[in-house]
């Protein structure tokens, strides 16, 4: 019975078949399930972690606090996930993945919108504060640090004073649709790049352009 339990809401004993932890890489892209915002700002990780699943030809199945998949790349083994607990309360999909598949924290790469950035801009970092950003303010109280790996692609602020929120949970406009499909690519040439290269090249590599 527990059995068929696990297998209906899809969630295994172990996702990745990889003893060498240090070979283990988690990539979260951040955002809010549900049909109505699936073309939003604010789910940009969501639609990176979909654009990456197209390329690599992996699908997402539903499992314990999200969407999950898995992939290998050059020798490593990578688990995606898109949380199912609402951009606010990620911390909790993020820190039970993390543990279930012992992946190293170093190895950690969180996707999301920033609207400190213009438009299409990529800039990863190692550390840092929630820049206001309810999604990584959760994940920093519930992991209790502030030294993760943080993708973050700029949407831009075209917003006026008390709007913000409609602005983030807004639709992209059609000169962003246009450019889209580019910065999509370039986001998970981003994402190989730090699973075979390492964060402090990638940097280098791909950081504001």
């Amino acid at each position: 019975m527990l059995k068929f339990i696990k297998a209906l809401f899809g969630v295994p004993k172990q996702v990745l078949n990889e003893t060498d932890n240090m070979k283990k890489f988690l990539i979260v892209g951040l955002g809010n399930i549900g049909s109505e915002y699936e073309e939003t700002r604010h789910n940009i990780g969501f639609k990176i972690m979909d654009f990456l699943s197209d390329q690599e030809d992996f699908t997402f199945t539903t499992a314990k606090l999200g969407d999950i998949a898995s992939f290998k790349y050059k020798g490593r083994s990578i688990l995606c996930l898109k949380p199912s607990t609402y951009m606010n309360l990620s911390g909790k999909s993020v820190k039970y993945w993390l543990e279930k598949e012992k992946i190293p924290m170093e190895n950690l790469l969180i996707i999301t919108d920033d609207i400190n950035l213009p438009f299409g801009t990529i800039r990863l970092k190692t550390k840092g504060s929630d820049g206001g950003h309810n999604g990584l303010k959760n994940i920093q109280n519930i992991m209790q640090t502030i030294q993760y790996n943080r993708f973050r692609f700029g949407v831009g602020s075209d917003f006026s004073k008390g709007k913000q929120v409609d602005y983030v949970l807004g639709k992209w406009g059609p000169e962003e649709e246009k450019a889209l499909p580019e910065r999509l690519k370039k986001s998970t040439d981003l994402i190989r790049s730090f699973i075979f290269a390492g964060v402090k090249n990638t940097m280098n590599l791909y950081n504001n352009t």
